[in-house]
C-alpha cells in the first residue's frame, strides 16, 4: 500500500511538472507569452552583457524589488500594474545611478534599497484583496498574464531598449571596459552611467512580468555570465548571449505549459543548466593543453 502511494505521489508530481495533453490546444492560448519570452529573452542576453562587464548583477536584483513595489502598488490601488512596474524600476535605477558611482557605494544603496522595496511590495499584496494569483504571479511569474495590451507594452519598450543599446554601444562599450581612460578620452561616463540605467530599468520592469520579481536575474545575468565563460570575442558574447536567452525564456514557456507550476522554475533551471554546461566547457578549454 506504501509502494501504490508513494508510485501516485510521484506519477501526480510528475503530472504537475510535465503534462502535454491537449498541448495544442494550450499553445494556442498562450501565445503571447512565447512571443514575450522570445523578446525578452533577447534584449535581456544583450544588455545583460554590460551587466556583466560593468559588475551590476547586484543591480538588477535591487531594481527588480523596487519594480515589485511599484506593480504592487499598481494592483492595490487599481491602476496599470506595467506602469507601476515601471516607476518603481525607473526610480531605483536612476538613484543607483546617479548616487552609485562606485562599486562600493553602489553595492551599499543596493543593500539599503532591496529590503525596502520588499518590504513595500509585500505590505501592498497583503493589503491587496483581489486574487491571490495575482500576488503570486508578481513574484514567480505567471504564463497567462500577457494579454494584448501587456504584449504591446512589452514589444516597445524592448524596442526602446534595443535601440538604446545600439546607439550608444561603442561609448558604452569603452565605458565598461575601463571608465577612466573611457573618460580621459572625452566620453560622456556620467550620462552613459545614468542611461544604462534607464534601459537596465525598463527592462527588467517588463521582464518583472514574465518571469516575476525574484529571478529576473536568470533572463538578464544568467545567459551573459554563460556566454562570457566561452568566449572573450566582442561579437560572439552578444551573440551567444541572446541565443542562451532566447532558449531559456522560449524553452521555459514551452515546458510551462505543459505543467501547472509557474514559469520561474521552468526558466531559471534551463538558464542555470547551459551556465553550468558553459562553464564546464570553458574549464575544459582551458585545461586543455595549448598545440605548438
Amino acid at each position: 500500500m506504501a509502494l501504490l502511494v508513494r508510485t501516485a505521489s510521484g506519477d501526480d508530481l510528475w503530472s504537475r511538472l510535465f503534462n502535454f495533453e491537449n498541448y495544442g490546444e494550450l499553445l494556442a492560448l498562450v501565445h503571447n507569452s512565447v512571443i514575450a519570452g522570445a523578446v525578452l529573452g533577447i534584449v535581456g542576453g544583450l544588455i545583460g552583457v554590460f551587466v556583466m562587464q560593468r559588475d551590476m548583477a547586484f543591480a538588477v536584483h535591487g531594481i527588480s524589488e523596487l519594480s515589485f513595489a511599484g506593480a504592487s502598488a499598481a494592483l492595490l490601488f487599481g491602476a496599470n500594474v506595467i506602469a507601476g512596474s515601471i516607476a518603481g524600476a525607473l526610480v531605483s535605477a536612476i538613484m543607483i545611478g546617479l548616487l552609485g558611482s562606485r562599486a562600493r557605494d553602489r553595492n551599499s544603496i543596493i543593500g539599503v534599497l532591496m529590503p525596502f522595496g520588499l518590504g513595500l511590495g509585500i505590505l501592498f499584496l497583503a493589503l491587496y484583496p483581489g486574487r491571490s494569483a495575482n500576488k503570486f504571479g508578481l513574484l514567480t511569474g505567471q504564463i497567462i498574464a500577457v494579454d494584448d495590451p501587456r504584449l504591446g507594452w512589452l514589444i516597445a519598450i524592448s524596442a526602446v531598449v534595443l535601440v538604446g543599446l545600439l546607439w550608444m554601444w561603442r561609448p558604452l562599450s569603452f565605458d565598461s571596459l575601463d571608465a577612466d581612460v573611457a573618460a580621459a578620452r572625452g566620453v560622456p561616463t556620467r550620462f552613459i552611467s545614468l542611461a544604462f540605467m534607464v534601459l537596465l530599468g525598463l527592462i527588467v520592469a517588463v521582464s518583472v512580468q514574465i518571469i516575476g520579481a525574484l529571478l529576473v536575474l536568470a533572463l538578464v545575468v544568467t545567459p551573459a555570465a554563460a556566454a562570457l565563460r566561452l568566449s572573450s570575442s566582442p561579437i560572439m558574447v552578444p551573440v551567444l548571449a541572446v541565443t542562451f536567452g532566447f532558449v531559456s525564456a522560449v524553452g521555459g514557456i514551452l515546458l510551462a505549459i505543459g505543467g501547472s507550476l509557474p514559469i520561474s522554475p521552468y526558466i531559471t533551471t534551463i538558464s542555470f543548466a547551459i551556465y553550468l554546461i558553459a562553464r564546464l566547457v570553458g574549464l575544459r578549454h582551458k585545461a586543455r593543453p595549448a598545440v605548438r
